[in-house]
C-alpha cells in the first residue's frame, strides 16, 4: 500500500531492492545533492536579528534559507550543528552555529554576519537589577551553620514528624475498612435524595397551583418562617374585619338618615306644611325641615367619602 502515485516499469523486480535504488537517487531528493561530503540542505529560520557581513544589509529574525546543515564537532555527547546560509540581498554567505556549551537553545555567528545584541537591561528601561544576596565568596560561620542545622532538625522533630503521624493515623483510619465508609456514604447519599425529591414533589404542587413558573426556587420551610407568615396573615385578617365593620356601620347609618327624613318629609306633607308662608308656625316648620335636610346631605357626603378612601386591595381571599 505504500506505491501510490508512483512508476512501476515493466521490467522492475523487488529483488533489486526500492525504486529509489533502481533509478539511483536518494529518498530526500535534490536534498540530499551533496550527501556524500557530510552537508544536507535542512529549512533553517534565523532566531535573531543580524547584519550581513558582505551587503551590510539587516536581516529580520525570522527569514528562512535552504542552509547546509553540517556537524562540525561535540560537546561531551551532544553534537555541534553549522548552518551555512547565502544571503539572499548579496552574492554573500554566512555561517551560524549551535552552541551546546552556553545553552541548548543558543546560536553563535560565527563568519560572514554579525548578531544584533539585544540584552534586556532592567536598570536602562525603568526597573530594578536582580542580584545575588548570598555570594560565594563570602565566608561562611561555623557556629551560624551548626545552630541553622539544629534548629531545623528540632523543626523537624517537634513540628514535621508530628504531622506526618498524624496524617498517616488519618489515612489509616479512613483506610482500614472502605466498605463499611463507602456503605454509609451511600446510605447517607440515598437519604438525602430521598428527602430532595419530596421537596421538588411539594414545590412542583405549589407552582402548579398558583400557576409560578417553573424555574422560580422556593424558599425552604422552617418554624420561624411559618410563624411570622401566619402572625401577618391573622394581622391581615383583623385589619379586614375591621374595615368591614367599619362599612357596614356606616352603611346603616346613611340607611337610617335616609328613612328618616323620608319620614319627616311625609310627616310635613300630611301636616300640610307649606314651603315659604307669612305665619310664626309656617316658619318654625320650613326651619325644621331645611335643618333636617342639611345633616342628611353632610353625613350622606362624610359616608360616601369614607367609603370611597377604603382601597379595593385590603379585602383578602
Amino acid at each position: 500500500m505504500q506505491g501510490f502515485n508512483k512508476y512501476y516499469p515493466p521490467d522492475y523486480d523487488p529483488s533489486q531492492g526500492s525504486l529509489n535504488k533502481v533509478r539511483g537517487k536518494h529518498a530526500l531528493g535534490d536534498r540530499a545533492r551533496k550527501l556524500d561530503q557530510g552537508i544536507l540542505i535542512t529549512r533553517f529560520e534565523l532566531p535573531f536579528n543580524i547584519w550581513c557581513g558582505t551587503c551590510n544589509n539587516h536581516i529580520g529574525m525570522g527569514v528562512r534559507y535552504n542552509a547546509e546543515k553540517k556537524k562540525i564537532g561535540a560537546y561531551y555527547s551532544t553534537p555541534i550543528y553549522s548552518f551555512r546560509c547565502k544571503c539572499h540581498l548579496c552574492d554573500g554567505w554566512f555561517e551560524i552555529q549551535t552552541d551546546p556549551k552556553a545553552s541548548n537553545t543558543r546560536y553563535v555567528v560565527t563568519s560572514g554576519a554579525r548578531q544584533k545584541d539585544e540584552d534586556w537591561n532592567p536598570e536602562e528601561n525603568g526597573g530594578f537589577a536582580v542580584h545575588d544576596t548570598e555570594k560565594e565568596g563570602a565566608p561562611v560561620d561555623p557556629l551560624a551553620a551548626l545552630e541553622k542545622i539544629t534548629d531545623a532538625k528540632t523543626h523537624m522533630e517537634k513540628v514535621q514528624k508530628p504531622r506526618i503521624e498524624s496524617l498517616q493515623n488519618v489515612s489509616e483510619h479512613y483506610n482500614s475498612d472502605p466498605y463499611s465508609l463507602s456503605l454509609k456514604v451511600r446510605k447517607r447519599f440515598r437519604e438525602n435524595k430521598k428527602i430532595e425529591l419530596k421537596k421538588k414533589q411539594v414545590d412542583d404542587n405549589i407552582k402548579e397551583r398558583y400557576g409560578l413558573p417553573a424555574t422560580m426556587s422556593l424558599l425552604e420551610d422552617d418554624d420561624k418562617a411559618v410563624e411570622a407568615a401566619k402572625s401577618e396573615w391573622l394581622k391581615a385578617k383583623q385589619d379586614h374585619d375591621e374595615r368591614e365593620a367599619k362599612r357596614r356601620k356606616t352603611t346603616l347609618d346613611i340607611t337610617s338618615l335616609s328613612s328618616s327624613g323620608s319620614s319627616s318629609r311625609s310627616l310635613a306633607k300630611s301636616l300640610k306644611i307649606p314651603a315659604s308662608g307669612s305665619g310664626s308656625g309656617s316658619g318654625s316648620g320650613s326651619d325644621a325641615l331645611s335643618l333636617l335636610r342639611s345633616k342628611i346631605l353632610r353625613n350622606t357626603a362624610k359616608n360616601s367619602s369614607a367609603i370611597r378612601s377604603i382601597p379595593s386591595s385590603s379585602v383578602l381571599p
